[in-house]
């Protein structure tokens, strides 16, 4: 048995803001990061049914590597998926992160929002490639700034219009969250004005045995703002379920 850690990226980035996490835990246990549908060059897919396809998406990462039980770890959008892979593939998976996502759906004024993003995205361009959205905190060094907008600037506008209408289209998966038996670890930021602590606290109260970190001071994208404090909690929860899967 080969453990990893599956990393499924925020939206509108790509796998490629897990580098910190790749640098700091793969000298543990392979890290596999994922472009989801229409990120990082990866093909697109139709709103309807992307959440399901991109959690196929990210199993099919697998091939090749040895891996056969991951720790899912999904930040914001990436939750969303790690929720869908948790339905599909739940199998293989060994523990569950969920950082700064929540796990209801969208509410028709949400939806109209992305729907009016999408529309934008197809008739301007990438505009969110130099007006983002607030992923950081207004402490946030500038080099991290200058990271993210990078990363956001090699999507494409289509990919990123399709992952706003995939968010729009997911589905409620709160009913899902009692059933999760894995050692699950749900991580939140203080100053996160996208999706607020008490979300993520309503996901740990409703997963059996969850445990929930606040990282200080950081925002959204709180593996990139503060990735050692990230870093130091996802390793730790590695290496608990290194242990309970050596027990199995």
């Amino acid at each position: 048995m080969t453990l990893g850690l599956l990393m499924l990226h925020a939206f509108p980035l790509d796998g490629g803001m897990w580098d910190d996490q790749v640098s700091a835990l793969s000298p543990t246990l392979p890290v596999i990061p994922v472009h989801l549908p229409g990120f990082g060059g990866a093909a697109v897919m139709e709103p309807e049914h992307w959440m399901d396809e991109a959690a196929d998406v990210a199993d099919a990462a697998l091939r090749g590597t040895g891996v056969d039980r991951v720790i899912v770890c999904g930040l914001s959008m990436g939750g969303y998926v790690a929720l869908s892979y948790m339905r599909r593939h739940g199998a293989k998976v060994a523990g569950l992160v969920l950082a700064n996502t929540r796990a209801d759906g969208d509410d028709e004024a949400a939806q109209q929002r992305r729907r009016d993003l999408a529309a934008r995205l197809r008739s301007e361009g990438n505009v969110l490639a130099d007006s983002p959205p607030p992923l950081l905190s207004d402490a946030a060094p500038p080099a991290v700034r200058e990271c993210v907008q990078a990363i956001i600037r090699r999507q494409t506008p289509e990919g990123i219009a399709r992952g706003a209408l995939a968010m729009a289209h997911r589905a409620d998966s709160t009913a899902d969250l009692a059933g999760i038996t894995v050692p699950t670890l749900v991580i939140t930021a203080s100053a996160d004005t996208l999706i607020s602590p008490d979300l993520s606290k309503a996901i740990a109260d409703a997963v059996p045995n969850a445990r929930l970190e606040t990282i200080a001071g950081a925002g959204h994208l709180s593996n990139m703002e503060a990735p050692a404090e990230f870093n130091r909690l996802l390793a730790e929860f590695a290496s608990k379920v290194m242990e309970a899967e050596a027990k199995r």
